[in-house]
């Protein structure tokens, strides 16, 4: 099964990491959006967010909507660096694993 994943890397600013959580979440949350997961660096200064989508399309409507937009302005004082991409891809079998 494929998956359409897209992936974003931030920097932020030392000791914000509380403020940004509290603005980083999306509201309304995407319609399309399958799951997602964020992951921090020890010192809670990068973050990669990783969200799973129904389709190309419905992540890039999110993308262009007004409320991403209004996310990102959220979250802009406090990100230093951020680097995104869109990915196309499958879950990896583990030998001797079930699902």
């Amino acid at each position: 099964m494929d998956y359409f994943v897209w992936m974003t890397t931030r920097k932020i600013r030392a000791g914000a990491l509380d403020d940004f959580e509290r603005v980083w979440q999306p509201n309304p949350y995407p319609e399309g959006l399958a799951r997602a997961y964020a992951y921090w660096s020890e010192d809670g200064q990068e973050i990669v967010g990783v969200s799973f989508w129904d389709s190309k399309e419905s992540c890039d409507a999110w993308r262009d909507s007004e409320a991403e937009n209004r996310r990102r302005q959220a979250m802009a004082p406090y990100v230093l660096e951020a680097q995104e991409a869109f990915y196309r891809g499958r879950e990896l079998g583990i030998p001797g694993r079930q699902r």
